[in-house]
């Protein structure tokens, strides 16, 4: 049985029906995911109720998959994402994600996509927003591309935590700034002429623009690319797989309460493709 897909949004995301989730491992059906997912972005699979070996099996059928920080001790690409430090060791990190950002953004080549399912949900909170940088970049005026291009911006862990913790201490500011940061161009142009901003919560600044001038363009850009009609926001159920396109989709997690019981199991594919 092929899947049904049905889309969300006209500019993001679709939802998948028809297998259930461990028949996603088949080649066929994750074929028409990945065809999916370039298409769309955001993949949405309700309910596929996943376990973390099929989780793994199922992301090594789109790419290499990253060897997580705060991983599971039986699988090591399956990240551990919660509040409660008990159950994560980056759960002190965790509220830098409430923020709009892609992963891996001060790498020279940040993450492919990423695979999440919802192992428990948050009684209050804790749905996730997507936002589709090409559709963003693609609706911008010639005028406003030109306007763009050339300029680099600098993307720090430090710029990201901040929004989260604006009243660090001082170890947690040295722990930050051990981060390597990244220089990369505002427009990432990939391989196949598609283009997107590379903006988010680890921008930092528009390289030899003056302060408020750079805080105001690159706020301008986020708000543009977060305007309703080019946002998903993914209502979580138990057992739930969300796979998106890291590299053009922002995402956030709306805020939840630290002693919620949301728990997470995610798995990332390295990056194809350097930022250029």
């Amino acid at each position: 049985m092929a899947l049904t897909i049905t889309p969300l949004t006209p500019a993001i995301g679709v939802e998948v029906t028809g297998q259930p989730g461990r028949r996603l491992l088949d080649l066929d059906a994750a074929e028409e995911l990945r065809t999916a997912l370039d298409a769309h972005g955001v993949v949405v699979c309700r309910e596929a109720g996943l376990e973390d070996g099929e989780l793994v099996a199922l992301s090594r059928m789109f790419g290499e998959v990253v060897i997580a920080k705060g991983s599971t001790e039986e699988y090591p690409e399956v990240q551990i994402i919660s509040l409660d430090p008990a159950r994560s060791r980056l759960a002190s990190y965790q509220q830098g994600t409430f923020s709009w950002h892609i992963d891996g953004a001060t790498d020279a080549t940040p993450q492919k996509a990423t695979f999440l399912v919802a192992r428990q949900v948050s009684d209050e909170g804790g749905d996730t927003e997507f936002a589709n940088t090409y559709a963003a970049y693609a609706a911008l005026t010639e005028a406003q591309r030109k306007e763009l291009d050339g300029l680099r911006v600098l993307h720090t862990f430090k710029a990201a935590q901040l929004l989260a913790n604006p009243n660090p201490s001082d170890a947690q500011l040295a722990a930050w700034e051990r981060v390597p940061t990244r220089e990369h161009p505002l427009v990432w142009t990939r391989r196949d002429g598609r283009k997107s901003l590379l903006i988010g919560a680890t921008t930092d600044h528009v390289i030899g623009m003056a302060p408020a001038e750079s805080r105001a363009l690159l706020d301008r850009l986020l708000q543009w690319s977060t305007q309703p009609r080019l946002v998903l926001r993914h209502h979580w159920r138990p057992g739930d797989l969300v796979i998106w396109d890291n590299t053009g989709m922002l995402h956030r997690a709306l805020p939840y309460r630290p002693t919620s019981p949301r728990l997470m199991h995610r798995t990332t594919l390295v990056g194809d493709e350097a930022v250029v």
